[in-house]
């Protein structure tokens, strides 16, 4: 019975990070809907393109996250480190709807130079989500 709890116990951190991303994509494919009615579903080859392009300036969100979101980063002008953004290497990214549109909004206004639509991150969490330990793709 002991093996069992631990089981569960061990698993819940995991089960929890996913429910909270497919939460946080439930919420965006409902604006996606909401401004195109034609919208389908997220792209994690979207998602990959759209993070590692440069938008109108010098800067795409590997400049700071790393073209590796397996790994920390750096943020490109303070220096400060940055912990990773695929949720398989920090289990507690994305597990804050509030924390995640915060971020969303203040890099998407440096990076692209406006707010990113609900298709662009939900595309974004895709491609994070898709990512396991060392295996970039």
């Amino acid at each position: 019975m002991r093996i069992l709890w631990w089981s569960i116990a061990l698993c819940l951190p995991f089960t929890a990070q996913a429910q909270s991303l497919v939460q946080l994509q439930a919420g965006y494919a409902k604006q996606a809907v909401q401004d195109d009615s034609s919208f389908k579903t997220f792209s994690a080859a979207r998602g990959q393109r759209f993070f590692l392009s440069k938008h109108g300036s010098d800067w795409s969100c590997a400049s700071c996250h790393t073209s590796d979101p397996t790994r920390d980063g750096k943020h490109d002008v303070t220096g400060r480190a940055i912990l990773p953004m695929a949720p398989a290497a920090n289990p507690k990214r994305f597990t804050d709807a509030a924390i995640a549109e915060k971020w969303f909004r203040r890099n998407c206004r440096d990076v692209v130079g406006r707010e990113c639509s609900a298709l662009e991150k939900g595309d974004v969490l895709a491609w994070l989500g898709s990512l396991r330990m060392g295996a970039v793709r």
